[in-house]
């Protein structure tokens, strides 16, 4: 049955993203990669990923909260078509090498990143 894995990422706007990230370097210890954000090994798939995004940026958009939520999944056309049985259609869709990506609004009104990680090999 198609379904969520593990969380892909949390993605979140700041006013400073640079400066957040180096204090999260420096602070925390994370090792944040020269794109901005930082990369944690899932068990099985995929990564999860910390990226703080400039505070004017549209990616989150149509939703108006400062965060989105990344969810890993094993079968996107899957979960898009049960997702479509509830009513519930994406705002768009995009393959990269990396993996597949479709985007849906939840009734809080936030936007949610579905991602199927490119199969290794």
């Amino acid at each position: 049955m198609a379904k969520v894995l593990g969380l892909g990422g949390v993605f979140f706007k700041a006013e400073d993203p640079k400066g957040l990230a180096a204090w999260y370097a420096r602070v925390l210890g994370m090792k944040v990669e020269d794109w901005g954000g930082a990369m944690f090994p899932h068990p099985k798939v995929g990564m999860t990923n910390w990226s703080p995004f400039p505070a004017d940026t549209r990616y989150f958009e149509p939703s108006t909260a400062p965060f989105m939520i990344n969810l890993i999944v094993d079968d996107l056309d899957g979960v898009l078509a049960r997702a479509a049985a509830e009513g519930v259609e994406p705002t768009g869709r995009q393959d990269e090498e990396y993996g597949r990506f479709a985007w849906l609004v939840d009734p809080a009104g936030f936007k949610v990143e579905l991602w199927q990680p490119a199969a290794e090999g």
